[in-house]
């Protein structure tokens, strides 16, 4: 190939090039961690209440789940899942407590590990398996994911306590779609920029008057706290996540195992015009 047909190639900006593995034909290689270990957060919370969006959850927690499995040797994160009660928790908005819990009604529950009272009475810390059966072993909670849902729209005041003691203690806190007005109603929004999912926007900013809301962005990075759009940004924004702790060549390698393309322009969400064209 000639120098010159490689020029408009160069031009491209680096951001928009293809992905960071190199590779020859065949499958990729799966690249080491090659970031500072020191900075790898061991354990993670999970926050979850009734009428959480499934999506919020389990798609940050597919893409943990393949990182943790395809680098075992390397790392190997805790997972706490915390709720008020020890009961499983449901998708399913339950609107008022005389609404009953019907069969016909669809949904999907997670089990939760620990207790919001207990995670606060430990400061954050919470008890794990030891290695080959040993006794029992506390860690601090590092990173805590705060999904959205329906069941946003109503009080909520444990978990906003949670989030409000935790936050100093976190090396991050990742919010998926309205879980970020959990976070602006624990005050640890005012004077941050933060975005939301779009089709709620207007309800969701005005849980927090004094948050720099991003109406265009996919997810915002302020400091330590990360908050995304809508339902399926929760997997975007876990992959950038993963991807400033530990690498892009991992976090791209890991995409290629979930068979994911990545959204890799946290200032463009393409649903932020759908759901509110007089803001664009």
């Amino acid at each position: 190939m000639h120098i010159a047909a490689l020029v408009p190639f160069l031009s491209i900006p680096l951001a928009l090039t293809a992905p960071a593995i190199v590779r020859a034909a065949g499958p990729p290689i799966q690249p080491p961690i090659s970031t500072d270990k020191s900075t790898w957060p061991t354990t993670v919370g999970l926050l979850v209440f009734p009428g959480f969006q499934a999506l919020d959850v389990f798609g940050p927690m597919d893409v943990l789940n393949s990182f943790n499995l395809i680098y075992r040797n390397y790392t190997q994160q805790n997972l706490a899942i915390i709720s008020t009660t020890m009961e499983p928790v449901s998708t399913i908005v339950k609107r008022s407590a005389a609404m009953p819990m019907d069969h016909g009604i669809f949904g999907q529950s997670i089990v939760p590990t620990v207790t919001i009272k207990e995670v606060l009475a430990k400061q954050g810390k919470v008890s794990f398996p030891g290695p080959m059966g040993g006794p029992a072993v506390e860690h601090q909670i590092e990173v805590l994911i705060v999904p959205g849902g329906g069941g946003t729209r109503v009080g909520l005041l444990e978990e906003i306590e949670l989030v409000k003691t935790l936050y100093p203690k976190l090396k991050y806190i990742i919010s998926v779609c309205t879980g970020s007005t959990i976070l602006a109603r624990a005050g640890i929004l005012d004077g941050r920029k933060a975005t939301s999912n779009k089709r709620a926007w207007p309800w969701a900013t005005s849980t927090g008057p004094k948050v720099n809301w991003v109406h265009k962005a996919r997810w915002v990075e302020d400091g330590n706290i990360w908050t995304s759009s809508g339902v399926s940004a929760g997997i975007d924004v876990t992959f950038a996540w993963v991807s400033h702790v530990y690498g892009d060549d991992v976090a791209e390698y890991v995409s290629f195992g979930s068979e994911y393309t990545r959204w890799m322009d946290a200032n463009n969400d393409p649903f932020a015009g759908i759901w509110n064209p007089e803001l664009e």
